[in-house]
Formats: structure tokens, sequence, C-alpha cells
């Protein structure tokens, strides 16, 4: 048993080690006529790649700290202020190549697109059966689609290494990143690929990949192109499962249980004490002084934001505007100290006050149901040109389950007018969630003119809506390799 521990974790190392911009397999210590052979093989192989999408502070694209994707990027919006250090540049967008924070999203996690290359041709060489590979494959897939996407989202076109440059790791391959063209035609493969082959819904184990989830993704992927007929054919797609449905308690499903018994929830990141897979919420946004169990207080919400609710939304349930520290102040809005005084205490989820650590076992709630209903109503009405009574309710199903009143159609002469509507409920209904507000403001037209207006930074520019790339990888790059727009 423990050579066989040492193998697998030999795997994880092996397939995750790079050359420059490539990642290679050392066959001389993996040799792939002899591993992966085994179902079990397999398995840690596909563990492997789910790692990087899991909510390590270290190595965790998705952890919630300022590591974290959702971290940074609902910092850029007013759903987040951050008074201080890198979460500060990520309000008044001000970040510069020289910031680590924002240039190692790519840095950290390119190269395990490669790794999950190279896993995906060892699994197909393998001599498992065959409906073994074609699971194993599809979750590999979605998780490289998943990746890709995150960083495709965050730095416009990838460097994409391919087979056979990576099976030459000894041979200097410079690659210029992919067009926005083929960047896109990639992701889509991979999942129209993962979503033939993964298992349905109501078939897959909890914090694992699903039909659902590579639709979602791919959603996500047509929305930022505004491919919104296909956005609409996807929607349907998911609702034709049959399987998923709308809470109706919103605040219940960041719960300790929450997402595990919620049919709302796509996908989700198990959680728990020991660090596997992190969830450092509350120990990022909750003060010192919060009682009885208080955190780091690193980060607030916006007045502004909060303001943006109707007064019965139940959404802002767990936006804390008043507490008594153990200091014996009552903080709120009129005496907030410097603990809310940029905005609320945006919690989100169950402080989970008994916690051990600094750590919860809330899970990370990344993709639900909400998002495919509001995905639709916004491509309903952009196909259109205009809202309709369709898209309007399915924005309306939305607010019943927020405890508000529907809106009516009559209200909403222009597409402007409905898209203005789309953005506010996704911000209402998405905060603190996976961070995908960003790139809702960015499609909007919104994303540097909300950052002028509430956070007031003379620092921000268009070009803004990407993040750069470090200088390391610029240089590598011998030329081929070309910054984003603005950084230069």
């Amino acid at each position: 048993m423990k050579r066989y521990k040492f193998i697998i974790a030999s795997i994880v190392i092996l397939l995750s080690s790079c050359t420059k911009d490539l990642v290679s397999v050392d066959y001389s210590e993996i040799n792939p006529a002899i591993f992966p052979k085994t179902e079990a093989d397999i398995e840690a192989m596909v563990i492997a790649a789910y790692h990087p999408l899991r909510g390590g502070y270290a190595d965790g694209i998705f952890n919630t700290a300022e590591t974290g994707v959702m971290y940074i990027s609902d910092a850029t919006t007013e759903i987040l202020y951050g008074p201080y250090g890198d979460q500060n540049k990520a309000t008044l967008q001000s970040y510069l190549p020289a910031d680590n924070a924002f240039t190692h999203y790519y840095d950290d996690y390119y190269n395990k697109i490669s790794m999950m290359t190279n896993t995906i041709d060892l699994i197909q060489r393998s001599t498992v059966s065959d409906a073994i590979k074609t699971k194993a494959i599809a979750e590999v897939r979605c998780a490289r689609g998943l990746l890709a996407y995150t960083l495709y989202d965050l730095y416009g076109p990838l460097v994409i290494a391919p087979l056979s440059a990576l099976q030459n790791p000894l041979k200097e391959t410079i690659l210029p990143r992919l067009s926005n063209a083929d960047m896109v035609a990639y992701i889509k493969a991979d999942l129209v690929a993962a979503a033939a082959d993964l298992p349905a819904p109501a078939d897959a184990e909890y914090g694992r990949f699903s039909k659902g989830l590579a639709k979602m993704i791919q959603i996500r992927l047509d929305l930022h192109e505004k491919n919104y007929a296909e956005v609409a054919t996807l929607c349907n797609d998911i609702i034709a499962y049959n399987y998923y449905t709308i809470d109706p308690n919103y605040v219940g499903m960041w719960d300790l249980e929450g997402a595990k018994n919620s049919k709302e929830v796509i996908w989700a990141i198990p959680c728990d004490y020991a660090g596997t897979s992190e969830n450092q919420w509350q120990l990022m946004v909750l003060p010192a002084v919060f009682a009885p169990k208080g955190g780091f207080g690193t980060i607030q919400s916006t007045w502004y934001f909060y303001d943006s609710f109707e007064d019965a939304d139940i959404r802002k349930t767990m936006m804390i505007t008043q507490f008594t520290g153990t200091d014996g102040i009552t903080y709120s809005r009129a005496n907030p100290g410097t603990l809310i005084n940029y905005g609320p205490i945006p919690l989100k989820i169950n402080q989970d006050a008994d916690r051990t650590t600094g750590l919860t076992t809330v899970d990370i709630i990344m993709y639900r149901y909400a998002d495919v209903l509001l995905s639709k109503a916004e491509a309903l009405a952009n196909v259109a040109g205009a809202p309709t009574q369709e898209a309007m309710d399915l924005v309306n199903v939305i607010r019943k389950r927020a405890g508000l009143a529907p809106k009516a159609l009559g209200d909403y002469a222009s597409l402007s007018q409905f898209n203005d509507l789309i953005l506010l409920e996704r911000s209402h209904e998405f905060w603190c969630e996976n961070g995908q507000y960003r790139a809702d403001e960015i499609r909007m037209g919104k994303f540097i003119s909300r950052c002028q207006e509430v956070k007031h930074s003379t620092l921000t520019a268009p070009y803004k809506v990407l993040y750069p790339f470090s200088p390391n990888r610029v240089a590598e790059g011998k030329g081929k390799f070309i910054q984003n727009p603005g950084y230069n």
C-alpha cells in the first residue's frame, strides 16, 4: 500500500512539472507501457486534474482567499472594497505587470492545461477498458475546459502547447498566444466532448463533474462571446435534464450542508477543516473583534452595492450592517470605525461559529441553476433585440425566490434597460460566489465606468478589462508572446 501511494504521488508531481512553458512526463520514471494500467491508476490521474480547481490557498485557483479568482475578481467591481494591499489594487483597477496577485493565475496554472493534455494522452494509451477511458477523459477535458475558460476570461487568449511539443520537452519550442477564435474553439471542443460523455446530473457524484456543469461552462463562454443563440440552446439543454430546481431557501444553500442538499447546485467544491480543499471566507471577511469567532477582516462590501438591493430582498441577509464586537463597541453604518466604513461585511455563507480552525466546512458553490435561468433570459432578449415576456418571466422566477414583487415587461421598453436589470439581478444573485460578475460587467460595458463611479478611481482605463501577464512570461516568449494592450 505504501508503494502504491508513492507511485500515485509521483504521477501527480511529475505531471505538474514543467520546462519553460511546457509540461512533460519523465518517461524514465513513468513508463506508459506499465502506468497507467489499472482503474485505480486512471482514477489517480483524474483526481490530479481536479487538484488545481479546488480551494487550496497555495495551489487551488478557486480558493476563497486573496489568491483565488472570486476574491480579486469581485474586488474589481462594486461588490467588494479592499482598503489596502492587492485587494486595493483590484478595487481601483490599478494592477500592472509587476503585480503578482494579478499575473499569478496564468503563471501558476497555465501549465496545468499541458498537464491535463499529457494525462489525456496517457489515458488513451492505457490498457483499461474503453468505458473507463471514456469517463476519465471526459472529466479531464471538462477540467481543462474550465481552467482554460477561467484563464481566458482573465487574460484573453493563452499559449496552448500541442501534444507534439509536450512529447519533445528537450526541444525548445516558442509558442505564441492563440487567436481569439482559436482559443474559443479550443475551450468549446473540450466542453462539448465532456458534455457528451460525463454522467447526467442525477448520476454524478457530489463534487465531481456532470453534463450539466460542462454545458454551464459553455454558457459562460458563449456569454463572454455574446453568442446568445447558443446560450439559449444550452440553457434549454440543462432545463431538459429535468433535474435542477430553484431552491426555495436562498440563504440555506450556504449552510454547513446546504450545497450537498440543494438540487439548485450544479457544481460545488467540497471543503473540510483539514485543508484538503479550503474555504477561508469567514477568515477573510470577519473582523478580529467579531463575536463569537472573528477573522482577518481583509475586505468589505460597498454601501453602493448594499443600497442597490430592494428592502425585502433576502439575498442581502448575510451582509452584516451592524454588530457588537468583543471590544464592546457596536459597529454600524453610523459608527463604522474602520471595519465597515466602505460597506457591510459580505459574509454570504454560514459563519460556522464552532469551526475549529480558520477554515470552514461550508462548500464553495461555483455554479447554480439560477445562472441558467438568468442566462436564458439575457439570451432571449438579446436574440430578439428587445425584452420579451418569456425573458421577464425567467427574471421573475429568481425575484420571487428573493421575496420580491415581479417586474412588468412594460416598464422595460428597451434592450438596454432590460440588460441593466439582468446585470443588477446577477450582482444580487451571485455576489461573492465565483467571481463571474466581473465578466458580466465587462460584457455589459459597465466595468470601467462602475469603478469610476463607485470607487472614484483615476487609475483605471479601458484596457483593464484584461489582467496583465508577468514580465517573465513575455520575456520567455522571445517576441512571440505579446503582452495585453496597455501594459507595455
